[in-house]
């Protein structure tokens, strides 16, 4: 599992910090807060203008990894997206990967694993993000499960190579009941069959933990681990000495508010701080 991670991204760089940074679409078709075409500006051309823009940014502040999801359209389903959503994603992810000279992935929120490598597949990304991948999660949607056995399976089936970028224990979720993190970690990488795992805070923009992510270090020694929320210029140094790299939606953003769209500066202020 690791071997595959290596191969995509190469050994871990203090020089070349792997920043993985978010495009967060707009909302899609179908989502509440969706505007159409007929509004002005709207529909997918907006969507897409959008998402290339950020994607363009992301690269040249230095950004070696980008990845797409749906942000824009809360509130989430919790596993199963409908078939408009997959194709809007679809249809953005394709004009990315056209544009994007860095490995591109694809987040299908909440934690829709099937869309994602569907996605994938389709438009030649490189990895997928899913929220829940084992055990199960009471969450803001509900109760998730996580499919890790019919997720590995349909990427072999679909004779796709993306990698999974797995969480443990997510943000805005609790475990349904009592686990360990280590457990976890163990349970999501070694038996889920993870290719990387993520750490992060309880929600979008909060700062996870040092101490978790020495923890999972400690028990899974060779597993790729990421930190997947909160981190900020003055925590960058901290979090890329402890973890194979970050994945970064919010700081990067102008003046660091979630709902701009993406800053080059920032992102070039976050990987040079993330040097040391």
């Amino acid at each position: 599992m690791s071997q595959a991670f290596r191969a995509l991204f190469g050994p871990k760089d203090r020089d070349r910090p792997l920043l993985v940074g978010v495009v967060h679409l707009l909302p899609l078709p179908g989502a509440p807060r969706h505007r159409p075409a007929a509004e002005g500006r709207g529909g997918m051309n907006a969507v897409i203008e959008h998402a290339l823009a950020d994607a363009s940014s992301l690269q040249a502040g230095g950004a070696r990894a980008i990845i797409v999801e749906n942000f824009g359209d809360e509130p989430f389903h919790a596993d199963r997206v409908p078939p408009v959503t997959t194709a809007a994603m679809a249809r953005a992810v394709a004009e990315l990967r056209r544009e994007a000279r860095v490995p591109l992935g694809v987040n299908v929120l909440r934690s829709d694993a099937e869309a994602a490598l569907g996605i994938a597949a389709a438009c030649d990304a490189d990895f997928i993000r899913v929220n829940v991948h084992t055990g199960a999660m009471v969450t803001d949607q509900g109760l998730i499960q996580g499919r890790a056995a019919g997720t590995v399976r349909l990427r072999r089936a679909l004779g796709s190579a993306a990698l999974i970028f797995a969480d443990i224990l997510v943000k805005h979720a609790s475990p349904l009941a009592p686990l360990e993190l280590e457990q976890a970690a163990e349970d999501t990488y070694l038996r889920g069959a993870a290719d990387a795992l993520l750490v992060t805070g309880s929600g979008t923009g909060k700062p996870a933990s040092l101490e978790d992510a020495a923890r999972v270090r400690a028990a899974l020694p060779s597993a790729p681990l990421l930190v997947a929320s909160g981190v900020t210029l003055e925590t960058a140094a901290a979090w890329f000495a402890a973890c194979d790299g970050a994945v970064v939606g919010t700081w990067v953003k102008r003046e660091g508010d979630v709902s701009n769209p993406v800053d080059a500066e920032r992102v070039k202020q976050l990987v040079a701080a993330a040097r040391g």
